[in-house]
């Protein structure tokens, strides 16, 4: 990250270092905060520390505005959660809900200004089948894809393609699992959805147990190769991280379910990098036992490298020499994780080819 980056930590790490900035440096800031997803959690740390009364104005109705639409969403979602829930209600599916809506419903502190537009659930893949076909009765229409992405979705995705409603417009992605089925790290599903926990006063809902939702989130972040909210997905972390960590056992349960989900390596990145970047508080002796999960040789510094990139916010002021390479680098790593070989190139190629006739269509 360049020197013009820790502003923005700072003010994630530090909200009172916002104080003495200038106007310029405000709006610096405001822009860099906007394009990481960031601008309304930026005012709800200012909020909760009483320190808004020291933003120029010219800054404060952008975060108010950011904190407004955060809002706004958070509503219309927990509507759409409801719709779910009443379109599956006679299929005793159960329905976990996860990443940005399960922080909401069930109130973390992750939620807190937290930006996002769809709902995220998932479902036992036996029951995938009946809830497509329920979930259609009731509006809930798949977006248009052609036959290798429908074949894509069908076949090698961890998840449906996205449904949108026909009338209210919401948007969900169903998911059967938390990677794709050729991935190279596959956690049992059924692991996940055994230990997934009722979610208070919500029938029929649940969210991940508190270790298996970090180990989701980290492999989420740092597998999947799009680092567009790079930063704010790295701030969830830090926030599950610090909340479910004031649990005496939680560390140390942590470790073992990584081993257990064949995800130590995501783990050890997750660990690393919100305690690099963000000052999580992660306790020595499991950063020690979580090291076991780095990298070999030159692997380790490259990685490093890449990650410290690409989770800049994606905003030009942030930008180095590097970052493109490294976000294409991490862009490809994630596919090869995602894919075989045989499969990964002639996905590539074509991923490639459309986004070239996309792009010259829309000239």
């Amino acid at each position: 990250m360049n020197a013009a980056c820790p502003q923005l930590l700072q003010a994630l790490k530090r909200p009172a270092s916002a104080a003495s900035l200038s106007l310029a440096e405000w709006d610096l800031l405001v822009r860099q905060a906007r394009r990481a997803g960031l601008l309304a959690r930026l005012w709800v740390l200012l909020d909760e520390r009483g320190l808004l009364n020291t933003v120029p104005p010219q800054a404060a109705k952008h975060l108010q505005a950011a904190r407004n639409i955060s809002m706004g969403q958070h509503r219309f979602l927990r509507w759409a959660v409801e719709l779910v829930r009443k379109s599956l209600a006679d299929t005793g599916v159960p329905i976990i809900l996860l990443k940005g809506i399960a922080y909401v419903m069930a109130k973390l502190p992750a939620a807190r200004g937290r930006l996002f537009h769809d709902v995220d659930i998932m479902v036992p893949k036996e029951k995938l089948d009946i809830t497509e076909q329920t979930l259609f009765r009731h509006g809930w229409l798949a977006t248009e894809l052609d036959e290798y992405d429908q074949r894509y979705y069908r076949q090698w995705a961890h998840e449906l393609p996205p449904l949108r409603h026909l009338r209210r417009q919401a948007v969900l992605d169903v998911h059967h699992t938390i990677v794709p089925q050729t991935a190279r790290y596959r956690p049992d599903a059924k692991k996940l959805l055994g230990a997934a926990q009722d979610l208070n006063g919500h029938k029929m809902l649940k969210i991940l147990a508190p270790t298996d939702m970090v180990l989701h989130s980290a492999t989420h972040l740092l597998n999947e190769g799009e680092f567009e909210n790079g930063l704010r997905d790295l701030v969830d972390l830090d926030d599950l991280l610090r909340y479910f960590g004031e649990h005496p056992t939680f560390w140390l349960e942590l470790l073992e379910r990584a081993e257990e989900l064949d995800l130590a390596r995501p783990l050890y990145y997750a660990l690393r990098y919100t305690h690099r970047i963000l000052g999580t508080p992660v306790p020595e002796e499991i950063q020690q036992k979580a090291g076991l999960g780095r990298p070999w040789g030159l692997a380790s510094p490259l990685m490093d490298a890449a990650f410290t990139r690409a989770l800049a916010p994606d905003h030009p002021s942030c930008d180095t020499a590097l970052t493109r390479p490294a976000r294409f680098f991490l862009y490809v790593r994630s596919h090869y994780l995602r894919m075989p070989l045989h499969l990964l190139f002639p996905h590539l190629i074509r991923k490639a080819i459309k986004r070239r006739f996309d792009s010259a269509g829309q000239h």
